[in-house]
């Protein structure tokens, strides 16, 4: 596949972190429609590629393409005007906003004017939130918390959605339905 054909492209990708080398050359690339997942124990670099491939870590060599352009040396708000959303390991809900609030901020059009996930439609996707609107990030559980996360990315109306540890420490039946959601999400587009 031409490089113009991946909406993630990274070839002979490293990263520091001060004098600490950490990747070491990684290739990764998507195609539209595909998903993909890292593996590999603790401190193997999952997060750190990620945060390297969205911008956020500055010390960084190799080629990094997002949608056919070269966001090699991109800061994290040029990716995401891309269309790419992040949810990031712990969550990153805003604790002294409502559900709502937390909701509604983030809204906006997708890259190509597409608004078709509608508030109504997160909390369709996610009825346990509909019931707990008022409450704040720091009052939901740490499900609730990686609902309202992805259903804040989702009101962005991505053309791509990276999650790092998408279910780390969430009960079994959390998990299930986080990854249920995951698939109708991709089922979605």
């Amino acid at each position: 596949m031409a490089s113009s054909e991946y909406i993630l492209d990274a070839r002979a990708v490293h990263a520091w972190y001060g004098s600490s080398h950490v990747l070491h050359g990684v290739d990764i690339q998507m195609a539209r429609g595909e998903t993909v997942g890292l593996l590999g124990r603790n401190g193997m670099g999952k997060s750190t590629l990620i945060r390297t491939l969205l911008g956020h870590v500055a010390q960084r060599d190799g080629h990094i393409s997002l949608f056919g352009q070269d966001m090699s040396a991109a800061r994290p708000y040029e990716v995401a005007r891309l269309g790419v959303a992040y949810v990031p390991e712990g969550r990153g809900v805003f604790p002294n906003l409502t559900v709502r609030e937390n909701l509604v901020m983030a809204a906006r059009r997708g890259r190509d004017g597409r608004s078709d996930w509608s508030f109504d439609r997160v909390m369709e996707t996610f009825p346990r939130l509909k019931e707990r609107l008022t409450n704040l990030g720091a009052q939901l559980s740490g499900g609730e918390q990686q609902m309202l996360s992805i259903g804040r990315s989702l009101m962005t109306h991505p053309e791509l959605i990276i999650l790092d540890e998408a279910t780390e420490g969430l009960a079994p039946l959390i998990v299930a339905e986080i990854w249920r959601v995951i698939g109708e999400i991709r089922q979605a587009g």
